[in-house]
């Protein structure tokens, strides 16, 4: 867990598998953001929502890259100025298998080709 342990992170797009789908990227002033805590909680801020799951990594050889779980997560239900995103985010966090350090960035890859989140460091 020391390489993502005690990062924050913030969305800067999620790329879908799905053609039809493409890129989404939060809206401007929008904050979307992953804390992986020391202790293996991560704490996300999701528009104007919160929440809080587990993680756990395994780093590779590599070491900048690895598996990466995030269990299943709790969040406030606000409802946020539309588009949000985050109800999506938040759903398929649980599906993240590995990451990816490149170029400064943070990549969630998803179970099954399921899409990729790209992050920036906040």
């Amino acid at each position: 867990m020391a390489g993502l342990a005690g990062s924050t992170w913030r969305l800067v797009a999620f790329q879908s598998m799905d053609d039809a789908q493409g890129a989404t990227k939060p809206g401007e002033g929008r904050a979307y953001t992953l804390d992986f805590g020391s202790d293996g909680t991560i704490a996300m801020q999701l528009d104007c929502n919160r929440g809080r799951a587990t993680w756990s990594a395994v780093p590779g050889t590599d070491g900048r890259s690895g598996q990466l779980a995030i269990g299943p997560g709790m969040t406030t239900r606000a409802l946020c100025p539309q588009p949000d995103i985050g109800p999506m985010m938040a759903r398929r966090l649980s599906d993240v298998a590995s990451y990816t350090l490149k170029d400064g960035h943070l990549f969630l890859a998803l179970k099954m080709d399921g899409g990729i989140f790209e992050l920036a460091p906040r």
